[in-house]
């Protein structure tokens, strides 16, 4: 196993995060009352309980580093995620970023800023 890492993100509801990330294709590998992990192919999650977070005053962030973003994007569309620049759930579609990368934006239900970030 190479080294890694993977963000530690807060959820206010375990049932209603695991419903928002199944939309998007992730799957729950563990639960119990204080954490949570979800994973992706090789994108894990993993999450806090936070029951009294206000998602509007959220600063939690992470990024995701993708080999293949359009097919992520494709399933934050049709998974309802509204493309808007105000409210909670929504993302942002990926553009060319001035770094030279690919990013898209998604926030959670949570009010965490997900970057979505095309490997080169």
């Amino acid at each position: 196993m190479t080294d890694h890492a993977t963000p530690n993100l807060p959820s206010r509801d375990f049932t209603a995060t695991v419903a928002f990330y199944a939309r998007l294709g992730f799957e729950e590998d563990y639960r119990s009352d204080g954490w949570m992990i979800l994973s992706r192919g090789e994108a894990t999650l993993e999450f806090f309980p936070y029951p009294d977070l206000d998602p509007y005053q959220s600063s939690f962030s992470c990024c995701l580093r993708l080999d293949d973003l359009a097919a992520m994007m494709a399933q934050v569309q049709s998974s309802g995620v509204p493309d808007a620049r105000k409210g909670i759930p929504r993302y942002h579609p990926a553009a060319h970023d001035p770094s030279g990368l690919t990013i898209a934006y998604l926030i959670d239900p949570d009010g965490t800023l997900l970057r979505l970030i095309q490997n080169d």
